[in-house]
């Protein structure tokens, strides 16, 4: 094994230009099961750009690790293209000789995604109603205003705020109640990927790795042989993250607020927008990335260029000025 690690790091420091590679009909892609990956132009103009940073990068990460490892991470926000993005990533690696291994992070929730949604729902529901007794606010008939509201699924949105200015004590709790919640330990297994993560840069040679689907009976492990592989890629929105360790790499593939709303109603055959409770969701997930943001080694725009901390902090902020007119 050892030899295989120094000859990728070697690959990696000879390879000066890289000339990206003819895709086959079908890449290798991360191991959520039922993940499906549609690989467009968008996508292959980023993944150019990133893939030779990654070689400027990794020759030190390598060499410092004793196994000659090293882990990469693309985080980004929903619709932005972390698994095809990563799948690229992994398939122009093994196109050069050095082994690479995709893995979604989205395998490792406590609960499968049904549940988890549930959960994700109840959180807020329950610290929406708490905050109204701590304001002084609540009473059974104002009670049963929320539950028509919750039956309609319409109970995360603000604009019922107009209405009844009490509503707020109930938004503004749900809203910092699932802020405890989302992309935390509460909901997401850390100290498994943390484990995952250790074990690969120390050089095990077979990792146990989870695999979840939709259902119950789906969630299960697989034994993947790492022994010719050099670079784990994890494909998460929470892959930057400070609650696990041993990122070398943080990659994050940006867009703002509107332009992920924009994808996300695009995409939806039935024409339908997202509900007040995901844009909330989507908005809290945004907050946590612009708060981690300060950690990534490569920061790709919507549009595919390269930016620093500041350009994207600025452009975040240029967003939000957008937003309020």
């Amino acid at each position: 094994m050892g030899e295989i690690m120094k000859n990728s790091l070697q690959i990696i420091k000879d390879t000066v230009s890289f000339k990206t590679p003819e895709l086959k009909e079908e890449i290798l892609h991360g191991d959520m099961p039922g993940d499906k990956v549609s690989i467009g132009e968008g996508h292959i103009k980023k993944a150019g750009v990133i893939f030779p940073e990654l070689l400027k990068l990794l020759p030190d990460v390598l060499e410092k690790n004793p196994a000659h490892r090293g882990v990469i991470t693309v985080c980004g926000g929903s619709g932005v293209g972390k698994s095809e993005i990563a799948s690229l990533i992994s398939y122009y690696f093994t196109s050069i000789g050095v082994g690479s291994y995709t893995l979604s992070g989205d395998n490792y929730p406590h609960r499968i995604p049904k549940y988890n949604d549930a959960e994700r729902l109840r959180v807020f529901r329950e610290s929406g109603i708490l905050s109204m007794l701590e304001d002084g606010v609540y009473s059974k008939e104002r009670f049963q205003i929320i539950q028509d509201l919750q039956k309609a699924g319409d109970d995360a949105n603000p604009i019922h705020i107009e209405k009844w200015p009490w509503f707020a004590a109930y938004i503004n709790g749900g809203k910092k109640g699932l802020k405890k919640y989302l992309g935390t330990p509460k909901e997401i297994g850390f100290d498994q990927l943390s484990s995952i993560v250790t074990d690969f840069k120390n050089g095990k040679n077979e990792i146990w790795l989870k695999r979840m689907g939709r259902e119950e009976t789906e969630l299960w492990y697989d034994k993947v042989d790492f022994s010719k592989t050099s670079i784990l890629v994890i494909e998460w929105t929470h892959g930057n993250s400070d609650y696990y360790q041993g990122v070398d790499i943080p990659i994050l593939l940006n867009s703002t607020p509107q332009e992920t709303l924009a994808h996300r109603t695009a995409r939806n055959r039935d024409g339908k927008t997202d509900s007040a409770f995901t844009t909330m969701v989507l908005e809290i997930e945004q907050s946590m990335l612009e708060s981690q943001a300060h950690k990534a080694k490569i920061i790709i725009a919507k549009q595919g260029g390269l930016l620093n901390y500041n350009q994207y902090d600025a452009l975040m902020r240029q967003a939000k000025e957008q937003e309020n007119e």
